[in-house]
C-alpha cells in the first residue's frame, strides 16, 4: 500500500442541463431592457428648484428658460466678467514678473562670471 498514493479521485461532475429555465431568452432586446432595468433614460437633478437634464454633452434646464430673477442673473454675469479681466490682468502681471526674474537671473549669472574671470586674472598677476 503506497504511503502517498493516488487515492483521491474526484466523481465527475454531471453535464450541465439547458443554460436556464427562464423566459428572459426568448424575448426580444427591448422587453428584455424592459424588464431588467436596462433602460435608464436621460439623467435629471433638481437643484436650487431649478430641474435639469444631461442632453448631448451638457446639462440644460427642462422648462427651456431660467426662472430665477433676471437682475441676479444680469449681476451673475457682470461678476463673471469682472472676474475674467481680473484673472487675465494678473496673468499679464505673472508673466511681466517671470520675464523680469529670468533677466535679473540672467544678468547675475554674467557678473558672477565676471567676477570669477577677474579674480582669476588678479591671481595670475600676483
Amino acid at each position: 500500500m503506497p504511503l502517498f498514493g493516488n487515492s483521491f479521485s474526484p466523481k465527475k461532475t454531471p453535464p450541465r442541463k439547458w443554460a436556464s429555465l427562464s423566459n428572459l431568452h426568448f424575448m426580444d432586446r427591448s422587453t428584455r431592457e424592459v424588464e431588467l432595468g436596462l433602460e435608464y433614460g436621460t439623467p435629471s437633478m433638481n437643484l436650487a428648484g431649478q430641474s435639469l437634464k444631461f442632453e448631448n454633452g451638457q446639462w440644460v434646464s427642462e422648462s427651456g428658460s431660467f426662472t430665477g430673477d433676471r437682475r441676479e442673473l444680469q449681476r451673475l454675469r457682470k461678476r463673471n466678467q469682472q472676474l475674467e479681466e481680473e484673472n487675465n490682468l494678473l496673468r499679464l502681471k505673472v508673466d511681466i514678473l517671470l520675464d523680469m526674474l529670468s533677466e535679473t537671473t540672467a544678468e547675475s549669472h554674467l557678473m558672477e562670471k565676471e567676477l570669477e574671470d577677474l579674480k582669476q586674472h588678479s591671481r595670475r598677476r600676483k
